[in-house]
Parts: C-alpha cells; structure tokens; sequence
C-alpha cells in the first residue's frame, strides 16, 4: 500500500477502506508559511521509512489560506469549529485513520522528517510516546528563556511529583501514541493545558510511556505564537493541581488541621513551663479556625475524588480510594454526629454556668477556653453530617444516570 502513496499520494488519503498504520496530525491556525514544509517533511518520511499513512491537518478557523495549501500538497483537512488547541487535536484524533498517530505543531519547530524514534516505540508497545526537547537540543531561539528554565521545568517537576510520571518534559508538542489507547482516556481540555492532561491521564491509567529525544527549532511564523505565556501556564498548573485533589485539598488541609489541634490542645493545658510559647486563648482562637479551616479543606479533597470518579473521569489515584470508602460507610455522619454533642454539650455547659451565677460577669480566660474547642467541635460535626449528605445525593445523582 505505501507504494500507492509513493506514486498517487490522494488516492490513499481518499481511501476510506486503506489500512493506515500512522497518521501524522497537526493542528493549524493561520500557518500558511510554515505548513507546506511541515507537510513535505512527513509525506518524505513515510515515504522513506515504507509506511502506510496519511497527513491529517486539524484547520482551526485559519484565515490566511491554510486549508487550500494543505490540500492542494496532498494532506487531508478537516475543519474543526471549536477553538483551541485541545479542541483541534481531539477532533483530529477522532478523525484519524491511522493506528498511530504523531502529533506536532505546523510551525517548523520540529522536523517531521525525523520520526523513526517514535515509530520503533510504538511499535514495540508503548501507548505514548514522548518527546524530549532537553534531551535532543533545543536550538538558540528556539524556545524564550522563561519557558526553558522556569515554567516547563517547574511545571514538568509538579507533573512528576503528583503524578509519579517519568516524564521529564510535560509539554512537548512532538508526541506519538496509540489512538485507542488515547481515545479511551476521553480527553477533555480544549485548550493549551491539553498537552499536560494527556500526560496526566496516561500516567493514572498506567499506561506504557517513554521519552525520545527530540530537537526544537525556531519556529517560521512572521507572527507571535498562539500560546501566552502567564495565561496558559495557569491554565496548566490549575490542571494539575485540581486534578490532585490529595495536594491542593488533602495535604494541605491536614497539615492545616494537626497544626491547629496541636496548638489547641497545648493553649488548653497552658503548661507554665513553655516560657514565651503563645499558649493564650486568643492563640487557642486562632488554632481553632485553623483546625475547622483545615478539616473543610479535607472535605473538599473528598469532594473533588468523588465528582471525578462519579464523571469517569478517571480512576482515582490509590491514595484518594479512602475517599470513596469514607464516603459511603456510616463513619463520616456518626463522627460528625458524635463531635457536634460534645461541641454542643460545652456550649451548652457554660451557658448554665452563666446561668447558674445569675447571668453575671463571667471570666474570660475560663470561658474562652470551654466555648473555642466547643464552637470548633460543633462546627466540624455540623460540617461532616452536612457533607455526609451531600456526599450521598452527588452519589445517588451520577449513579442515576442512564448508561450510555
């Protein structure tokens, strides 16, 4: 078959019976400049490299003439009326004819020439393969310094942190993958941060990843890029972190919460051996909220778990499992239950103390130090009942739905 790509390009890409092995994908917006050469480079690396294939070109709204050179050179296009990054290459995937497929940008950044690594990885099984522009070369104004040395290595680091991803460079744009093993991740982000939830999911599904080196050039464009610096770096490091709930919620929150009754059960015995250590009821206050701040917190890592695992969204990590098990056992509203008496049952003492002295002055340091741990139980009891039933009806709302 590749030898009818050889001699009659369109043919194949025509052909909707033709057994495609890889299809070359890149999304494009207003890349006339860049994009014949892109295409040129890979219909000689099919070609070389005796490959059954075909070029798709993800058009994204361009103005400038894109779509007509595309496919006066060969390529097919589609047109994709959902902007964005993510949405483009969605769309493209989901067209794809092809086994595998290598995704790049159509800016002239990287050589579509030079693909063989990719081709070799995934062949011999792996589901995603990455490349690697710190190991291949990145080329003198290739990439701004701000991307080279802080955002793509900080955000990289976060990825392999969370995610305990190998991955050492998150965002490349140059990447080759199994199209039904990314189908079934159901990728959803249509903008920049899709580059990271590719990553992401294909490290949570454990699916087989590796890195190739690969060279960044500069790009062709007489225009600036499409990405922006501050806003799609957010964009990826809020993906990260909602996609973790067990580190922008759960850690955070327990931390928060230990430190709060550590420092709540010390202002509470008020150990005159401690010298200068603030051991005050206005210290005790502020251990208080921290304590109830940081055990909401916690509730929201839960939350989080839930909504993802209930949207299929993902598997959950097997640290955020705990979740679902807390979730559904009696344990949250019997806990919740149990706190909030206490809570109220040193509320409700003091009141008939205060009512006992005939309502008169009370001490405050005596007083403070029986209603703050009283306020704060009630209030997180209050909270575990409450988010137990909340927990049940985002259950019983998800569990409800027809099966498609």
């Amino acid at each position: 078959m590749w030898k009818e790509w050889t001699t009659n390009p369109r043919s194949l890409m025509n052909s909707e019976s033709a057994e495609i092995e890889l299809t070359i994908l890149m999304p494009c917006l207003n890349e006339v400049r860049t994009l014949p050469s892109c295409i040129a480079k890979a219909r000689e690396f099919l070609v070389q490299n005796h490959i059954c294939g075909e070029i798709l070109i993800a058009d994204n709204g361009s103005v400038d003439g894109s779509r007509s050179v595309a496919f006066a050179q060969g390529a097919r296009v589609i047109d994709v009326a959902v902007r964005g990054y993510g949405a483009a290459l969605m769309a493209g995937i989901a067209e794809a004819r092809g086994r595998y497929i290598v995704m790049g940008d159509a800016d002239s950044s990287y050589d579509f020439s030079a693909l063989s690594t990719f081709v070799t990885e995934l062949r011999c099984g792996h589901h995603l393969v990455m490349g690697n522009r710190f190991r291949g070369g990145i080329k003198p104004g290739a990439m701004p310094p701000l991307h080279r040395y802080l955002g793509n290595p900080v955000l990289s680091f976060l990825g392999r942190l969370f995610f305990k991803s190998r991955i050492r460079d998150f965002h490349c744009g140059l990447r080759g993958f199994d199209r039904q093993a990314i189908l079934n991740l159901r990728l959803q982000c249509e903008g920049m941060e899709f580059a990271s939830e590719m990553v992401v999911k294909a490290a949570l599904s454990e699916l087989r990843v590796t890195e190739v080196p690969t060279t960044l050039s500069p790009d062709g464009r007489d225009r600036p890029p499409h990405l922006r610096t501050w806003r799609d770096g957010w964009r990826h490091l809020r993906f990260l972190l909602l996609f973790t709930p067990r580190w922008l919620f759960l850690y955070p929150g327990a931390a928060l919460a230990l430190l709060g009754v550590m420092q709540l059960a010390l202002a509470q015995l008020h150990p005159s051996t401690w010298g200068r250590w603030p051991i005050g009821i206005h210290t005790q206050l502020f251990a208080a909220a921290g304590m109830v701040l940081g055990y909401q917190t916690m509730l929201f890592s839960m939350g989080a778990v839930l909504a993802r695992q209930f949207a299929q969204l993902n598997t959950p990590h097997p640290r955020e499992r705990w979740a679902l098990r807390v979730a559904r056992s009696a344990w949250l509203p019997l806990g919740g239950a149990v706190a909030a008496l206490i809570g109220f049952a040193l509320c409700a003492s003091l009141t008939w103390q205060w009512g006992y002295s005939g309502f008169g002055a009370l001490d405050p340091e005596t007083a403070m130090r029986q209603i703050i741990p009283g306020v704060a139980l009630l209030l997180i009891g209050t909270q575990s009942v409450l988010a137990s039933v909340f927990f049940a009806a985002l259950r019983g709302a998800f569990e409800s739905r027809p099966r498609s």
